[in-house]
């Protein structure tokens, strides 16, 4: 019988890549965690044997617990966190369960080292408009919603990154940069191995705003117009950010949900003859 603490992995694919998502926590033994290093997106790995020494780490807004097969070791790291607050389910059946389906994995070793607090820590130019903000959105949702991003003069982009353990993105002659026609978000859809259907479109969109391409997609120059308009409102960076993600969050769920709704709504009052 299923824990009543338990979330399917069909709810979970629903959940992840939106705001509402909880903390996703793997809690595979190294052994589990070798034979497939791959992560369900958003995951951050924890020990299991450290539920306290971590449990300060979580946003609030709850926990699901990850583990092989959905037994002991997420069972009980989601009964301790609860036992200290945190709302915590596991996913029922586990990593195995994920897996089941053709479903987005992220290769762990694609992931840019962290820092001391678990978190990766990127950089790139100041005053972002496109790429620089869908970029940090597909992190925060579905690679690390920890991640931290300093936004720097564009001559010293290189050098923050070097001393201060940064990686470097959407620069030229960096790894996470443009390739072809592509923008740094295609980029990334292809090295974390998230190009789902959904993703995808929404790649479109943002490649045709930030490439002066709007015959890409119809959205491209929605999109555009309003990365620009936040960049009018928006003097700090991080302010800017943070209403981009929304703004992210509500295209990438047109995508995802809505791309077939039209608006269909019509006055009640019947027009008066002319």
């Amino acid at each position: 019988m299923p824990s009543i603490n338990a979330i399917s992995a069909d709810k979970l694919e629903r959940l992840i890549g939106t705001a509402k998502c909880p903390a996703l926590i793997d809690v595979r033994t190294e052994e589990d965690f070798a034979a497939d290093p791959r992560l369900i997106p958003g995951a951050i790995r924890r020990s299991h044997a450290d539920v306290s020494g971590w449990r300060h780490r979580l946003r609030d807004g709850g926990a699901i617990v990850i583990c092989q097969g959905g037994l002991k070791l997420s069972q009980g790291v989601a009964a301790w966190l609860r036992h200290m607050g945190v709302d915590a389910e596991i996913l029922e059946g586990g990593f195995q369960a994920w897996k089941q389906k053709p479903r987005p994995l992220v290769v762990q070793s694609k992931l840019p080292p962290a820092d001391s607090e678990g978190r990766t820590v990127w950089v790139t130019r100041e005053r972002p408009k496109v790429d620089r903000i869908a970029c940090p959105w597909l992190i925060r949702r579905f690679i690390d919603p920890d991640a931290v991003f300093l936004f720097v003069a564009p001559s010293e982009v290189e050098s923050v990154a070097d001393r201060f353990g940064a990686t470097p993105f959407d620069i030229e002659g960096v790894h996470w940069s443009h390739r072809g026609e592509g923008c740094t978000f295609d980029t990334m859809l292809d090295e974390f191995g998230l190009a789902t259907a959904p993703l995808k479109r929404l790649a479109t969109i943002i490649r045709g705003a930030d490439t002066a391409r709007p015959d890409l997609a119809p959205e491209a120059a929605g999109l555009l117009a309003a990365s620009l308009g936040l960049s009018r409102i928006y003097s700090n960076d991080l302010e800017q950010l943070r209403a981009g993600l929304e703004l992210y969050d509500a295209f990438y769920r047109w995508c995802r949900d809505a791309s077939e709704e039209t608006h269909t709504w019509h006055s009640a009052s019947p027009r008066k003859p002319s």
